[in-house]
């Protein structure tokens, strides 16, 4: 199913998150940018560098204002906070299970989601995002380079993403699946969070083994997009599995 929106107003919704951003003039040129592509929403990760230094400001020109308005926090959950869906960036190989997508392709379905937040994830200068932090995109993306010299700058990607963003007249749902009711990426998380106790406590899973097992139910269970009601289910009947083990382990005691 395909769907037109302006994306005057689809962008609206994009947050561009930066994760322990390093440099005072990286962060300034992204707050740039963003205002040069209609962008506003800008959230830094426990940045490594002061926003409001002279060399953040001087960079960022007549994006000032969304650098003085970023929101500052101290994790990536926290930062996708009500988000539907998610995107990161990556400059590195990657030996996960997602599939690596081009801005071209990947960046549409983010904003076919019109109306809640969505974010787009970028990493470290130095190293990107780590292995857990790319867990909680539904998307990576990879903006292809000579492989000669491949860094690219946090600002030129920035850039690159945000151009994809402004161009993206033509964009899609995916099929069956109403966007309005996505479960946010926090609601994700605790459903994540009680699955994996209720495995390690039935010895499905081992807690030296359980960060790599219980990245394959991430993949598994973001690649289907579920809605709020459906999270909702899937965690009554852990629960209710958990009251029938502590059930179960009473009356043995009895």
């Amino acid at each position: 199913m395909t769907e037109n929106i302006d994306p005057k107003t689809s962008t609206s919704n994009v947050i561009i998150v930066l994760v322990e951003p390093a440099g005072p003039l990286n962060v300034g040129s992204v707050s740039r940018v963003m205002k040069n592509f209609g962008l506003s929403k800008l959230i830094l990760v426990n940045p490594q560098c002061d926003r409001t230094s002279d060399d953040a400001l001087k960079m960022a020109v007549h994006g000032k204002d969304i650098l003085e308005s970023a929101v500052i926090v101290d994790t990536l959950p926290q930062a996708l906070q009500g988000c539907v869906r998610a995107v990161a960036t990556m400059g590195r190989e990657y030996s996960g299970e997602l599939p690596l997508d081009t801005p071209h392709t990947a960046l549409p379905w983010l904003l076919a989601e019109a109306e809640k937040p969505v974010a787009l994830i970028f990493g470290r200068e130095d190293r990107g995002l780590t292995n857990e932090e790319l867990n909680y995109a539904h998307k990576l993306v990879f903006i292809p380079t000579n492989p000669e010299y491949p860094s690219l700058n946090l600002a030129t990607a920035v850039s690159i993403c945000c151009y994809e963003l402004s161009q993206s007249t033509n964009l899609f749902t995916d099929q069956n699946i109403p966007d309005s009711e996505i479960a946010p990426l926090d609601a994700m998380e605790g459903f994540y969070q009680q699955l994996e106790s209720l495995l390690l406590s039935i010895g499905y899973l081992y807690p030296h083994t359980a960060a790599s097992r219980m990245e394959k139910f991430r993949h598994l269970y973001n690649r289907a997009y579920l809605q709020t009601t459906e999270v909702a289910m899937l965690r009554g009947i852990l629960r209710q599995v958990e009251w029938a083990i502590n059930r179960k382990n009473s009356e043995k005691l009895d």
